[in-house]
């Protein structure tokens, strides 16, 4: 019986992948993707991968064959995730699956400002009434996000947000994924919830120091209001109005708290310290060059 990874065309499915690789017989792992040419990209060599689309019912009944532990990567379409999810636990109750592992969101059963939250819980809620196994992941965020806000720091010398003082928790999208892999290849998480996120929180003001040092910019942080912020993500940004809302949201949970966390359960099942926001930013920064 197989391990099997959803989403892995995408970034942080693939880093499952890999690091399932590293605590499993390669040859028990079954990469599942919607884009294989992509996946077959990002994973390694040799790496088993069987077409799966969460729209596509049929697709998922063959992918799911012999497996034993899924681990189901959220979806990325917001507003379809819980028609999605739901297609791949059922399709892994008609298929034998015994266990899922579902990467949920931070505070996914306590936020009220995080946009993402209600799909989460609703998928942690299905998940739980499908009498499979399971283990929820609740995951904080990615320092990956903050990219933007830094690339645009290093060349302008400012970032804006409407986050106020609130914390953001951040860990790598390799730490993330490092816990996936360790709670798919363990036994003894069967039940668990853990809630995720890096060892140090930070908020915008201390993202500028971080930026500085990295740089050797001097880069200050603008806090805007809500509307303050759509209006420049805008005209300044080129978004579209439906995409400058659901980034003002984001701010907002962050404002609120809602993705920071004092937990260690990151760190517990990775079995070190948690990435630094400051080693990520400058390796990506570096590599953006």
């Amino acid at each position: 019986m197989s391990i099997a990874v959803t989403g892995t065309s995408g970034h942080l499915g693939s880093l499952i992948v890999e690091a399932l690789a590293a605590k499993v017989s390669p040859d028990t792992i079954v990469a599942l993707a919607r884009n294989v040419p992509r996946a077959e990209t990002r994973l390694p060599a040799g790496t088993a991968i069987r077409p799966a689309d969460y729209d596509i019912p049929d697709s998922l009944n063959s992918a799911l064959n012999d497996v034993a532990t899924l681990v189901l990567v959220s979806g990325s379409e917001v507003g379809n995730r819980v028609r999605q999810h739901r297609s791949v636990i059922d399709a892994a109750v008609r298929a034998g699956v015994t266990r899922v592992v579902y990467t949920s969101l931070l505070n996914a059963d306590t936020a009220t400002a995080n946009p993402l939250a209600g799909e989460h819980l609703a998928t942690e809620d299905y998940l739980r009434a499908s009498g499979l196994q399971f283990t929820i992941l609740r995951n904080g965020w990615y320092t990956e996000n903050f990219l933007g806000s830094a690339q645009q720091a290093v060349a302008t010398g400012e970032f804006s947000g409407s986050a106020g003082s609130g914390r953001v928790a951040s860990a790598s999208r390799a730490d993330y994924a490092l816990a996936a892999a360790t709670v798919a290849a363990e036994p003894g998480h069967e039940g668990s919830i853990y809630s995720l996120g890096g060892d140090v929180s930070w908020n915008y003001d201390g993202l500028a120091v971080m930026i500085s040092e990295i740089s050797g910019r001097h880069v200050t942080y603008r806090d805007l209001s809500p509307k303050e912020h759509s209006d420049a993500l805008v005209a300044l940004g080129g978004l579209d109005e439906a995409t400058a809302a659901f980034i003002v949201a984001v701010d907002g949970a962050i404002k609120a708290g809602e993705l920071d966390t004092d937990s260690n359960d990151l760190a517990v099942l990775i079995g070190r310290a948690t990435t630094p926001p400051a080693q990520t930013l400058a390796d990506l920064l570096s590599a953006d060059e």
